[in-house]
């Protein structure tokens, strides 16, 4: 054989065996590249939900060390649930779970990896893999304030309200979260006044106010409106968080507001002293109660409206602006919109009936301005009796509490997808209260995300 024929025939072998190793090598890059690539998919879906659970566990604790420490414990367990060890031959590891707090804002970072051998590429003198994934989760500052009807409606189911509340408290960051307490029946109370500087909230006391809530009164949800716009207002410009928050609690439809009014009788009402009062009108003609004291009579006995009634209703919203100072008018009482309301409130019937609008006015209007003001509102509403159609213009409560949220399933004259949109959630039962709570402490933690 020509010697030419040999030297062909051994490097014809030579390029056989070069591309059988670059084939091979092209091979175990597939597959352990494919094998890989799966591997960061999960490993990335694992930090993702590692850095989310942090976020949420960052609440638990009274000061940093013990949210830290609640955030990393819940990083880890959430990181294993999802991908476990052995899972493509693979290592998983979570090797950074960092959470800093600055001011309000909290920022968890998580960093993970998962070593992994590979097998045909370990012809190509590769012997393993090491896939890694990180998140960031921030979640932003809050400031909110918590409004709870207690009024007689809700005595018979006064401990689920007490529990749900208090429940829902405990997922806010207590060194973080800046929190108002305020309750409302015939009236309104500031339990827990919002801190005006330094983060935070005194959960532990908040929870005391709460266990003493006396369910008895009417429904005056301008005036829980009205004190907690003005708890998030009170804080400085400067120091307000990026977001701000009220969630507000009823199972029923306004039927009272407050109001300056002058009397009758004025004589005759000795514990008024003056020939006007202000206080909180109801739909029964047995008013008035007094502002912010959730339920009390502001009268003596026997002077009620209907022995001494008021002579008219005032233009404006002005229970807490009694001089009636023009530079402090908002919302408008006597109106033609959204439901009409006139002044008079001569007889009973016509009392009921300027009443019963005029306190669903108030209400959504209070919403409606603090939206204005970049606030978003949350409303959660109880019961049967919310989708019951009562009143003068026969509505809905439930249409009150959607109106106040800003949620697209609300009147159509109410929904400004421009504005703040908040949520809703109804709790037709008391079984439903404890989820309806958490559903609105999600939604407001995700805003914060």
């Amino acid at each position: 054989m020509h010697p030419n024929l040999y030297r062909q025939r051994g490097a014809i072998a030579i390029m056989v065996a070069l591309a059988l190793l670059v084939l091979l090598s092209l091979v175990g890059l597939i597959v352990d590249g494919g094998l890989a690539y799966m591997t960061k998919a999960r490993l990335n879906a694992a930090v993702d939900s590692a850095a989310l659970a942090a976020a949420r566990a960052v609440t638990i604790g009274n000061n940093q060390a013990e949210q830290r420490a609640s955030a990393q414990d819940a990083a880890a367990r959430f990181f294993a649930a999802n991908i476990p060890q052995g899972y493509l031959l693979s290592k998983p590891k979570l090797l950074v779970t960092n959470v800093a707090f600055d001011g309000g804002m909290v920022t968890i970072d998580v960093t993970a990896e998962a070593p992994m051998p590979v097998s045909l590429m370990q012809m190509t003198g590769f012997t393993s893999m090491t896939p890694g994934a990180s998140a960031q989760t921030i979640r932003r500052d809050l400031d909110m304030a918590l409004v709870v009807d207690t009024s007689r409606s809700l005595e018979s189911v006064q401990s689920t309200v007490v529990s749900s509340a208090k429940s829902f408290l405990n997922k806010f960051n207590v060194t973080q979260d800046r929190v108002a307490l305020i309750h409302f029946a015939s009236g309104a109370e500031v339990d827990n006044a919002i801190s005006l500087s330094a983060r935070g909230f005194n959960r532990a006391s908040m929870l005391r106010n709460i266990d003493a809530f006396n369910f008895r009164g009417g429904t005056s949800s301008i005036e829980g409106m009205w004190h907690a716009r003005s708890q998030l207002n009170l804080i400085p410009a400067e120091n307000r968080s990026t977001l701000r928050v009220i969630v507000f609690f009823s199972d029923g439809a306004p039927t009272s507001f407050g109001a300056t009014v002058a009397l009758k009788y004025p004589g005759d009402c000795p514990s008024v002293g003056k020939n006007k009062g202000a206080g909180v009108i109801d739909m029964t003609n047995n008013g008035m109660y007094r502002l912010n004291v959730s339920e009390d009579t502001l009268l003596s006995q026997g002077c009620t409206l209907a022995n001494n009634p008021a002579i008219s209703l005032p233009t404006w919203y002005d229970a807490h602006n009694i001089d009636d100072d023009p530079a402090k008018r908002e919302f408008r009482i006597v109106t033609a919109t959204p439901r009409a309301v006139t002044s008079s409130i001569s007889n009973g019937a016509t009392l009921e009936d300027n009443v019963d609008r005029a306190a669903r006015n108030l209400a959504e209007a209070a919403a409606a301005k603090a939206r204005d003001e970049g606030i978003f509102v949350f409303t959660l509403g109880m019961g049967s009796s919310l989708r019951d159609r009562t009143g003068t213009d026969n509505e809905k409560g439930e249409d009150v509490l959607k109106c106040m949220a800003n949620v697209a399933d609300g009147p159509s004259r109410c929904f400004n997808p421009a504005k703040p949109v908040g949520m809703y959630c109804y709790a037709a039962t008391e079984a439903d209260l404890t989820p309806c709570f958490s559903r609105l402490a999600s939604a407001i933690l995700r805003i914060a995300k």
